[in-house]
């Protein structure tokens, strides 16, 4: 399918795109949390008086830093594109919602998107868009009846945990004069990284069922289309 009745668009290079990203973020994230314990065992040492040698501790941190620049640059380029790609995504699937016959959306695609950066309203509208998105997918002519479903709770609660982490993480990181407060970062940091698995896991679960859900609907409104006009 291209460009298809009544102004649907395709998004099968899109979705496939998306899990591909999903999928190396949770690789990416898995290797920085087996960095980011390294760290911890190294600043451990620091504090605890381990290393006898200031030569072996100046080289052990270098080599540390220079790990952990590598991993975070692969970490901020994978979150960037994987973002965009998402929020893309979510862009095209209320649009095709639309497409699909449901009408009285509160939600524009451009607004399905931009809630997610306003402070504040980005704590609910973004989950109430996606809400939409999923009850419109499902059953386009009669989508204000259809179920909430638990996949969409359970990512709006790891975006939102891990979101709150991660402005504690931000604020620990104005700040890391001392080993303490850099332990401290290193553990925030670690339970980000923890809650983004589940995230991405969920996300992936979310965007598959919602995607199948709008090409079943497709296809029935084609064949529908199609046997109105062999009449």
């Amino acid at each position: 399918m291209g460009q298809t009745t009544e102004g649907f668009k395709n998004f099968d290079t899109l979705t496939k795109w998306v899990k591909y990203f999903l999928y190396i973020q949770i690789v990416v994230v898995t290797v920085a949390i087996a960095s980011n314990f390294m760290e911890y065992q190294l600043l451990s040492d620091y504090q605890n008086g381990v290393y006898t040698s200031q030569e072996k501790a100046i080289a052990d941190g270098e080599t540390n830093d220079q790990r952990q620049q590598l991993i975070s640059l692969a970490y901020i380029i994978v979150f960037i594109i994987s973002g965009f790609l998402i929020l893309k995504w979510i862009y095209r699937a209320n649009y095709n919602a639309r497409q699909l016959g449901a009408s009285g959306m509160k939600f524009t695609p451009g607004w399905s998107v931009g809630w997610y950066f306003i402070p504040i309203f980005n704590l609910w509208k973004p989950y109430q868009a996606m809400r939409e998105i999923w009850k419109a997918s499902h059953a386009p002519t009669d989508w204000t009846n259809v179920a909430t479903s638990s996949d969409l709770r359970r990512w709006w609660f790891f975006w939102i945990v891990l979101s709150v982490i991660a402005n504690i993480s931000f604020r620990f990181s104005m700040n890391t004069e001392g080993l303490n407060k850099l332990i401290i970062l290193n553990v925030v940091d670690q339970a980000s990284e923890l809650f983004s698995i589940p995230l991405a896991i969920v996300t992936l679960i979310l965007i598959n069922k919602i995607y199948l859900a709008q090409l079943k609907n497709l296809h029935k409104k084609v064949n529908k289309a199609d046997e109105f006009i062999n009449e």
